[in-house]
């Protein structure tokens, strides 16, 4: 296996990326790209009661601007729907009221940049699964990675699922069957403490 990745910032990223912080020794996390609409970097994907919801958080872009200074918009009272809509969703799974309290505060607070965002509430996901990815951010932007490095910035993409997941147990599992390779906290509001086994099982081979 390859011993480095590279990694787009990602919002509630999927499962398939959290695959990838916890299996390679090193990630680096791009800081120069340039924006792209339609992807996890403001985008994640939950289950609700009417199937799987996308959550898209609205940014202020501007031409040939790297990802570290796209700010957050504060258009459509976002936070409001964003937090309603995961609480609507797993307010009865197992785990949810466990991590309540930690999750809130992101959808009170006003955060300027996409990526801080990202980031803070990724290394708290990481605390909670209990795993410290070494992550490194990139300095400029890498146009093409060595031998023994993986691109991952522009492969893990909604709607597009490179693996078999092992079912568990989710919320709405028995009106629409398992929902792989959704958002982290899908897994992890499922599986609280188990989802680092969970992780653990799955072979990753990008």
């Amino acid at each position: 296996m390859k011993e480095i990745a590279y990694l787009s910032t990602a919002y509630l990223a999927p499962v398939e990326y959290y695959l990838a912080l916890l299996k390679f020794p090193t990630v680096k996390m791009e800081m120069h790209e340039h924006y792209i609409k339609q992807t996890y970097r403001n985008r994640c994907i939950i289950a609700s009661a009417n199937g799987v919801m996308p959550l898209t958080v609205p940014v202020i872009k501007q031409n040939n601007q790297p990802i570290c200074d796209v700010r957050i918009s504060d258009h459509g009272n976002w936070r409001h729907l964003h937090w309603h809509a995961i609480m609507s969703a797993y307010r009865s799974s197992p785990y949810f009221e466990y991590y309540e309290d930690d999750f809130a505060p992101f959808y009170e607070r006003e955060y300027e940049f996409l990526t801080d965002f990202n980031q803070q509430l990724q290394d708290m996901i990481c605390g909670f699964i209990d795993f410290t990815p070494n992550v490194e951010l990139t300095q400029g932007y890498v146009h093409e990675v060595g031998d023994n490095e993986s691109d991952l910035r522009n492969a893990i993409l909604p709607g597009k699922i490179s693996s078999t997941y092992q079912p568990y147990w989710q919320v709405f599992e028995e009106k629409y069957g398992f929902q792989p390779n959704l958002s982290i906290i899908d897994l992890l509001f499922n599986m609280g403490p188990e989802s680092l086994l969970y992780l653990m099982n799955h072979d990753y081979s990008r």
